[in-house]
């Protein structure tokens, strides 16, 4: 009898509870959101990401018994990506109050369709291990599709950048960043289901927890890439400085910025000539080092020469070049030689919408003045980051460039080895995000790729944050922000790939099929049901 009177108050308890937070789920939704993206840099608290999916997983897979409605389940998901977005993506206001609202309300539909997906799971599946590892291919669906849709999607925000300093980060050179994504998500539903089963269920969950927790360290096993036969290359790296504060305006005017990096070049050589630093085998300037062509301007190209005269070096400059057609331009990285000739070039595949392209460009421009300000229409190139370049001493190297926000692309960074790059490099511009969490995001993510590809990687911004970080992701060497710098690092020459590169894609593959499995196979039970209703 008292078993009974227990059992009815106990279900009596949940029933309230879930009253409660059936009313205040979107607001629980847009903390858990806010929470979670404590993850990211700046704050970088890593278990904050699991907190993150556990949370969305229990409010929209649990709170109901597995039956939340789909669409209240995506407007749940839509709220936790709307905190996720503010807290994580807040830096995106320099560029105009006008670009967050629609950044914010667009990214946080992935975290729509990852509530979505969670809420078919538990209506299709009852076991808790089955439940955990199918909401976890959710969230790599969404991040796939956030990499992707729209315009060459923003995958700025996946769960294996917020796991740079935690255990988990061994895993990156066995599965990539999309598979330790699938690991995060899937820690969080384990410790879910361990939470709210009991028995056979919840142990089965903590071992398969201590199972993930036990194949990080020896994931992290996987050794460097393999050695050249050829010395390590001592690299110059030039961090300019611009004149302005953060926001759109922060380049200042384009030929003192290329001036700023001649000085810096001068430094550089200074250092090296006096033995300070190893002298370099050639010079990396970063991403818009020049915003002006130097194919066209004979002014700009004078500069760049007065910075070849001094170092007797070639240069890896990032250049604005104009073309391939009327009104529009392309970033480029240009390996020029001691005697000015460009031998190499890469053009950068991944462009910013609304940051270095206008969708729909003719018919929002009438609309949207305001866009005017992005300038030239930017061309995406077509080839892998590898340029081939030819050092002082007459050796030739094969570089792996690339450009800024194209770090977040599997693709474009895995490309730079499957072609054969030794080293590999980052051009990045982060003068217009002075002070905000958006360059520390960017060296998180460097990080996570040197990592997963075992390479070490030279970063030179116009000024934040460069560096070296080593196959391991240590920094062996980063930047003030908003400084003038010039050091010399020497990186071997590796070649050889992870398995992360062949299997990480496969595994975002199989698990977005499946979570896209779940999600068809639950409309089509929706649809049966109401078929039956309306006979």
């Amino acid at each position: 009898m008292r078993d009974t009177e227990v059992r009815s108050r106990t279900t009596r308890d949940t029933e309230g509870l879930s009253r409660t937070t059936r009313d205040a789920a979107p607001l629980l939704g847009l903390l858990a959101g806010a929470v979670g993206a404590l993850g990211w840099q700046s704050t970088a608290w890593w278990p904050t990401a699991f907190l993150g999916v556990i949370a969305l997983g229990w409010l929209v897979m649990y709170r109901h018994g597995g039956q939340e409605r789909l669409r209240r389940a995506a407007w749940i998901g839509w709220c936790y990506g709307l905190g996720q977005g503010l807290v994580a993506l807040g830096w995106v206001h320099v560029i105009g109050w006008y670009v967050v609202p629609p950044l914010l309300a667009a990214m946080a539909c992935w975290q729509a369709l990852v509530g979505v997906g969670l809420a078919a799971t538990a209506r299709l599946v009852r076991h808790p291990l089955a439940r955990a590892v199918l909401g976890a291919c959710t969230w790599v669906l969404a991040e796939f599709g956030a990499s992707r849709v729209p315009f060459g999607g923003f995958g700025w925000l996946r769960l294996a950048y917020t796991q740079v300093d935690s255990p988990l980060a061994g895993w990156l050179p066995a599965i990539g960043v999309a598979g330790l994504g699938l690991v995060v998500a899937l820690v969080g539903h384990l410790l879910l289901a361990a939470a709210m089963s009991a028995g056979r269920s919840r142990a089965a969950a903590l071992v398969a927890i201590l199972v993930l927790a036990l194949g990080a360290p020896l994931a992290n096993r996987i050794p460097a890439g393999e050695l050249a036969d050829e010395q390590p290359v001592d690299v110059g790296v030039v961090q300019g400085n611009v004149n302005g504060s953060a926001g759109p305006d922060a380049m200042g005017y384009a030929r003192s910025v290329t001036d700023n990096h001649v000085s810096q070049t001068v430094t550089l050589m200074a250092r090296a000539r006096a033995g300070l630093d190893p002298m370099p085998d050639f010079i990396l300037w970063p991403e818009n080092s020049t915003d002006v062509d130097p194919t066209v301007d004979r002014e700009t190209a004078q500069l760049i020469d007065r910075a070849t005269e001094v170092a007797e070096l070639p240069i890896l400059v990032g250049a604005v070049m104009r073309g391939p057609g009327e009104g529009e331009r392309q970033t480029s990285a240009l390996w020029r030689t001691v005697d000015s000739q460009i031998i190499s070039r890469y053009d950068k595949r991944n462009l910013v919408p609304f940051g270095e392209w206008i969708p729909l460009r003719d018919q929002l421009l009438p609309i949207l003045p305001v866009l005017q300000q992005v300038g030239a229409q930017s061309v995406p190139g077509t080839g892998p980051g590898v340029l081939e370049g030819e050092l002082a001493d007459g050796r030739s190297v094969t570089v792996g460039d690339v450009i800024c926000f194209e770090l977040a692309w599997d693709s474009t960074v895995h490309d730079t080895v499957t072609h054969g790059a030794q080293l590999l490099v980052v051009q990045s511009n982060n003068g217009t995000y002075t002070g905000t969490g958006q360059p520390r995001q960017q060296f998180a993510i460097t990080r996570a790729r040197a990592m997963e590809l075992r390479r070490e990687i030279v970063v030179a911004t116009t000024n934040s944050l460069s560096g070296l970080v080593l196959p391991d992701g240590t920094v062996q060497r980063r930047t003030q922000e908003g400084t003038a710098a010039a050091f010399t690092v020497t990186v071997p020459l590796r070649h050889g790939l992870t398995p992360a590169v062949r299997i990480g894609p496969v595994l975002e593959l199989v698990a977005s099929f499946a979570a896209m499995a779940v999600l068809v196979l639950s409309g089509l039970q929706s649809l049966r049901r109401r078929a039956q209703r309306a006979g």
